[in-house]
C-alpha cells in the first residue's frame, strides 16, 4: 500500500473526462494497445453491457504509454489509467528472483511470469477505486497468464468476477484481425507476425515463423541483444557487487538495483549475451516453442549463483537448488499467493546473509563467463585447496575418510556378488 500511495500521488494519470454517462457496471481491463485488448473494449461492452475502464501498468516496457492511453479512448474505454510500478516491481519482485536464483526449467529467467502479479494487485487496486465489478484480461486459453491473473485476483478479492473474453471467444489471431478491422480497431503490423510482452527483466516473443522449431529465429525478433555473429569482437567485462544477495554496484559504481539491470542488459546484450530459444512445458500441458531476449537477468543470476558456490556450504547449495526450483515453479505456475512462496523465501533470505561480494563476468559474443570472485565470507581456502608446498592439508587423513565413506556401499557390492 505504500508504493500504491506514492504511485497515485505522483505517476498515475487519470483521464477523467467519461466517454459514457456512469450507469452501468464497470470493468477494469488489462490494455496493453495491442491487438487482444483493444479488441476487449468492444467486446466487453457488447457481450456483457460493461462500461470499460482501461489500465496499463508500467514495469519497464518502454511503451508511449500517451499514444496507449489515447488508443483506448479511440477504441471506447471510459477512463484510462497509467500506473508507473517500476520501483516496486524491482523491489519486490525481481529482487526475489535474483535471491532464488529464479529460472523455470533451468532456461527462463520469468520475466512475463514474476511481473503478473503485480499487475493483478494494481487492476484489482483500481477496481476498488472505480467500484467495479470485474477485471477483464486478454489471456488465451492455452498459456500460463490466465492462470497468473485468475488464482492471484481471486486471491486479493475473491468478490471481483475474472473474465477472460479470448479465452470464452475462443477466436483465432486473424478471427480477431478480421473482427478489429470490422469494428475500426486500429492495427499495427507487428501485431500480424509475433506476440511480444516485455519488463525490465526480459523479453519474450511467441507467434509467426517461431511456431516451427526447426525454423531459426529472424533477425526482426531481436531487440535487445545483439546477435553473436554480430556482437563486438573484443570481450567486454564487468564487476558487479552484491550485498546480503542483491547487486549494488557495477565496477565499483554504487547504483541502484533498477539502474544496474538496464546497465547489464544494455552491455550484455550488445554482447551477444542473452537469447533464450528453447521447448517449455506450460502449466496447461502444451510444449511450446519460446523464444526470449533476458541478457540482464540471465547475467545477473549467473552472477549471482557463482558467488553463492562461493560462500555457502555445500550442504545449504543442495538443499536450496530445491528450494530455487520450487520457487520457480510457484512464480511460474501463477501460485504467488500460496503461502510455500513466503515460506521458501525465509530460507531463501536466511543464505543471503553471506552473499556479499565481488563478481567479474566476461562476455564475448554471445558466451557469459564468471572469470572472477572475492568475497570476504568466502569458503574458498587456498592454503587448503592448493597443491603446492604451503599445503596446510594433511593429506593423511583421507585413508580412514575414503574407508568410512565407501563402507556401507563395498559391504553391499559383496553381498550382491554373493547372491
Amino acid at each position: 500500500m505504500v508504493y500504491w500511495t506514492k504511485i497515485v500521488k505522483k505517476h498515475i494519470n487519470l483521464s477523467l473526462n467519461s466517454r459514457i454517462p456512469m450507469t452501468k457496471q464497470k470493468v477494469v481491463l488489462a490494455y496493453s494497445g495491442g491487438l487482444d485488448t483493444s479488441v476487449m473494449i468492444k467486446w466487453l461492452n457488447e457481450k456483457y453491457g460493461y462500461e470499460v475502464v482501461t489500465a496499463i501498468v508500467d514495469l519497464g516496457q518502454g511503451e508511449d504509454f500517451k499514444a496507449i492511453e489515447d488508443k483506448a479512448y479511440q477504441v471506447g474505454a471510459i477512463k484510462h489509467y497509467t500506473i508507473d510500478a517500476k520501483e516496486e516491481f524491482v523491489d519486490l519482485y525481481i529482487s526475489k528472483a535474483v535471491k532464488a536464483n529464479g529460472l523455470y526449467q533451468g532456461k527462463y529467467p520469468l520475466s512475463t511470469a514474476i511481473g503478473r502479479p503485480l499487475i493483478v494487485k494494481k487492476l484489482v487496486e483500481v477496481a476498488g477505486m472505480e467500484n467495479a465489478a470485474a477485471i477483464a484480461h486478454g489471456c488465451t486459453g492455452k498459456g500460463n497468464d490466465q492462470v497468473r491473473f485468475e488464482v492471484t485476483a481471486r486471491a486479493l478479492n475473491s468478490k471481483l468476477n475474472v473474465l477472460a473474453p479470448v479465452r470464452e471467444w475462443n477466436l483465432n489471431r486473424d478471427e480477431e484481425i478480421e473482427y478489429a478491422m470490422r469494428h475500426g480497431i486500429p492495427i499495427e503490423r507487428s501485431a500480424k507476425k509475433y506476440s511480444i510482452d516485455q519488463n525490465l527483466w526480459g523479453r519474450s516473443i511467441e507467434g509467426g515463423t517461431l511456431e516451427d522449431p526447426m525454423s531459426e529465429p529472424e533477425e526482426d525478433v531481436y531487440e535487445w541483444v545483439t546477435p553473436p555473429s554480430k556482437a563486438p569482437d573484443s570481450p567486454s567485462y564487468l564487476e558487479i557487487g552484491f550485498e546480503g544477495g542483491l547487486p549494488v554496484s557495477i565496477d565499483g559504481d554504487k547504483e541502484s538495483l533498477m539502474s544496474i539491470i538496464s546497465k547489464v542488459n544494455k552491455e550484455a546484450g550488445r554482447n551477444g549475451v542473452g537469447l533464450i530459444d528453447h521447448i517449455e512445458d506450460r502449466l496447461v500441458g502444451i510444449k511450446s516453442r519460446e523464444v526470449y531476449e533476458c541478457p540482464g537477468s540471465i547475467t545477473l543470476i549467473e552472477a549471482h549463483k557463482a558467488l553463492e558456490k562461493m560462500v555457502l556450504t555445500r550442504h545449504q547449495l543442495s538443499f536450496k537448488e530445491l528450494a530455487d526450483s520450487e520457487w520457480s515453479r510457484l512464480v511460474y505456475f501463477g501460485l504467488w499467493s500460496d503461502p510455500l512462496r513466503s515460506d521458501l523465501e525465509a530460507f531463501i533470505d536466511s543464505t543471503q546473509v553471506r552473499v556479499s561480494g565481488k563478481v567479474r563476468v566476461k562476455m564475448y559474443k554471445g558466451s557469459l563467463a564468471v572469470v572472477g570472485l572475492q568475497s570476504s565470507y568466502s569458503l574458498y581456502d587456498k592454503q587448503l585447496s592448493t597443491y603446492g608446498i604451503d599445503s596446510k592439508f594433511d593429506q593423511k587423513s583421507s585413508a580412514g575418510f575414503i574407508e568410512i565413506w565407501g563402507l556401507q556401499s563395498r559391504v553391499a557390492y559383496e553381498v550382491s556378488k554373493k547372491a
